[in-house]
Parts: structure tokens; sequence; C-alpha cells
């Protein structure tokens, strides 16, 4: 396991306001449709335009698409995928629903059905990036890195400044062993849009081909940053992944760094009840005075 994998499960469709924006909506339909208000303004607008039944066809599809996108993001699966049956329902030609009813299934565990998912959305849109990104994320947790890194390049060269894409193909080439690559990817990735999550995967990447000065300079770096950002990555891969130790273990640390000893000290043991060979955590604990 990487010192930093934070599960991505591919990206969501939101929609592009201008192509269904008219100067009669109503303010609950412009709230829905909006791209930059928050999972929590959308979703309680979507649902007053479907139940007013103020709109069909597409735009009642893009209402439900957009409602299970928000429901995805607060890990209710179920009602997410409801919403995206109901959009699909609708209009069986619309690729964003296939896309986010590939991410529901991706979140489940389910990747074959994920994959099936979005190559329905290929066929319906050849020219998406994010489907040929998301296909590439379900093949990378597969871990059929070859498959992965084709799609990924698909998506690259549809949207030469897709950051996730660049991370995901970098994550593929890190699981090939092409470390030379990844580090390729993960500093691109950084240039264009630098995270906690990128420095992190590249510092390892060096670490892993023996690179341990740069490895440390990107360590130090996050060491120096935003502790709260990156406790609320790990807070979003847990949430889909409470099994994994990594994230448990890599949350203690921002939170120590943040001087939350009390919260660092559970995630350390959850993450050596969940691999009790984790050295790093078992030492984090012992500096804290909590060993087991």
């Amino acid at each position: 396991m990487r010192f930093a994998m934070v599960l991505s499960l591919g990206m969501a469709v939101l929609l592009a306001a201008p192509q269904f924006a008219r100067a009669d909506d109503t303010p609950e339909w412009k709230t829905c449709i909006s791209p930059t208000n928050t999972g929590a303004e959308r979703l309680p607008a979507c649902s007053a335009v479907i139940d007013a039944k103020s709109v069909t066809g597409r735009k009642l599809a893009g209402a439900y698409c957009i409602r299970g996108n928000d429901r995805t993001e607060k890990g209710e699966l179920d009602a997410a995928l409801a919403d995206l049956n109901e959009a699909i329902s609708i209009d069986a030609t619309y690729a964003c629903a296939y896309v986010n009813r590939g991410r529901v299934y991706g979140f489940k565990g389910d990747y074959d059905r994920a994959i099936a998912e979005y190559d329905t959305a290929i066929k319906l849109d050849a020219r998406m990036a994010l489907a040929y990104n998301n296909r590439g994320d379900a093949w990378l947790q597969k871990k059929e890195f070859d498959r992965a890194i084709a799609d990924l390049n698909e998506a690259i060269r549809l949207n030469p400044t897709f950051a996730k894409s660049l991370g995901n193909r970098g994550d593929a080439h890190y699981g090939k062993r092409d470390y030379a690559r990844a580090i390729e990817d993960y500093s691109t990735e950084i240039r264009i849009s630098p995270s906690t999550e990128a420095y992190l995967n590249r510092g390892e990447s060096y670490r892993e081909s023996e690179q341990l000065d740069r490895a440390a300079s990107d360590l130090i770096r996050l060491f120096k940053g935003d502790n709260k950002g990156a406790r609320a990555d790990y807070d979003k891969a847990l949430l889909y992944d409470p099994t994994d130790a990594a994230s448990w273990n890599n949350r203690g640390q921002a939170k120590v760094r943040s001087g939350d000893r009390k919260g660092a000290i559970a995630d350390f043991k959850k993450a050596l009840e969940l691999r009790p060979d984790n050295a790093n955590a078992r030492a984090a604990l012992a500096k804290l005075g909590a060993a087991r």
C-alpha cells in the first residue's frame, strides 16, 4: 500500500450551466445546475425541481443526475443509485447519468459494473475525458494497470490539463513499478493542480526509486503545509474504505501535526488493529507515549 493512496474512484459529472440555462429559469433550477454551488446548496434545490415537476426530459434527468452525484458525495449510495436509475429511465442517452452511476458502483466495490457504465457513457460521448478517466480508475482498482493506462492516455489526450487523470496514470505506473514515469505524471499533476495527495505520491515514488533526498523534500514540504486539507483527504478515503490501514496511519500523522494528540492516538491504534505489522503507526504511538 502506498503512503498516500486516497481513493478517488472516479470523478463526477456536473452539468455545465449554459447548456441548460434560460432567462426564465426558476431560482431552484439555477441553483441545482450551478457547478460553483456546494452539494449542500444543490441537493435541496434539485429536490425542489424534481418535486415541483417544473422541468421534463433531459432537464429532469439532469436534476436527478446532479442529486445522485451529491448523494454519492454524502455516502448515501443506495439513494444516489435510485436517482441515477431514474435519470436513465427518463433519458437513456444521457452520458452524465452513466458516469455518475459508475462512480456509485465503484464506491460499492463493483468495478465490473462500474466499467460497464463507463463503456456506455463513452459510446454515447466518445469525447468525454471524464468517462475515460473514471474507467481507467476502475481498471486501476482492479490492478489491470495496462488497461488503466490506455484509458488515462485517452483522457489526457482529450484534456491535457486534466490533473486527476495525470495522477491516476501515475498510480498505474507506480503499480507497475515504473517509478520514473510515475514521478513524471505526479510532477505534471503538481504543476497543474498541487495537492497533498500528489506530493505524497511523488515522494513515495522517489523513495521507491531510492531518490531519498527528493522524497524527503516532498514530505517535508507537506509537513509544513495544509494539515487540515490532508485530514479532509483521509476523511474521505476512510468514508469509502474504512479498512485502509495506510489512510488511518496517514490521518494520524496529519492530526499529530495539527496538535490533535487524542485523535492521532485513536487513528494509529486503528491502523495497528488493521495491520499489526505497521511499523510507522507503532513508532508514532511510542513517540506519543501510548505504545501498545
